[in-house]
């Protein structure tokens, strides 16, 4: 057994104090072990299954570089089985937006992804200026884009595309997907996305939402419920801050 400990959180008064609150509550726990802790998420008495996944780990160890990517392991570890799952399907893996790719990376990996017939579909705008509708990250700039090519020069069936969702769409995507990783921070974007892919996915095909389960996004959650529901389908709300439909 092992634990995941990042102290990695968000939309804290006073971090200092947050984080020494966690410790204390560390100690009162009886079995040490099974522990995550990070991506605003304090979890215990866990199996934390994924920590003994050698595959996803040695990835997750070569890929997952800054904090808030290595507190996120939860999240990862969510897309790569749906990815996994995916491969069974018939239809594509998508990914809408991957900023540095890392999650997509470590999905190619899980699945073989060089080895199989299918196509990754990696889109993102890679930059940000005041006319952008989605926030900034500290990455976006102009060498993005040639970065996260470079971290899939073995995969040539994965395609890393510069473009504005869902504008970009009508140009290059696939016309079956088995799983697509929506995590825009936009709700226009996302029910751009939502409009586009929704009758593309394949029966049984999933879509995870990065961001429904989090207070900052709330509107972009509301916004996606009412869309569903006129679908008759709904999102179910996961620990981590992600959002889970089936198709």
């Amino acid at each position: 057994m092992a634990n995941h400990l990042r102290a990695t959180f968000y939309n804290l008064r006073n971090y200092d104090a947050f984080c020494a609150a966690t410790q204390t509550m560390m100690e009162e726990i009886k079995t040490p072990d099974g522990i995550f802790i990070g991506d605003n998420l304090f979890a215990f008495n866990r199996n934390l299954s994924f920590l003994d996944d050698r595959k996803l780990m040695a990835s997750f160890n070569a890929h997952a570089e800054s904090e808030a990517e290595q507190a996120a392991l939860w999240r990862i570890y969510i897309n790569c089985w749906f990815a996994r799952r995916a491969m069974t399907l018939d239809g594509d893996i998508v990914e809408c937006a991957c900023y540095r790719g890392t999650t997509a990376r470590i999905m190619a990996d899980y699945v073989d992804f060089s080895a199989s017939d299918r196509t990754m579909w990696l889109y993102d705008l890679f930059e940000h200026d005041e006319t952008m509708r989605h926030h900034d990250m500290a990455l976006h700039g102009a060498g993005l884009y040639d970065h996260v090519r470079s971290r899939f020069a073995g995969f040539p069936n994965v395609r890393v595309i510069k473009g504005e969702v869902p504008q970009v769409l009508e140009q290059h995507a696939p016309e079956k997907v088995a799983h697509l990783h929506l995590d825009l921070n936009d709700d226009v974007a996302e029910l751009g996305a939502l409009d586009f892919f929704f009758e593309r996915m394949t029966p049984g095909g999933t879509i995870v939402f990065d961001d429904y389960g989090w207070l900052a996004y709330r509107d972009q959650k509301l916004a996606e419920d009412r869309w569903l529901a006129k679908c008759g389908a709904s999102i179910l709300e996961l620990p981590t801050g992600q959002g889970l439909l089936i198709r």
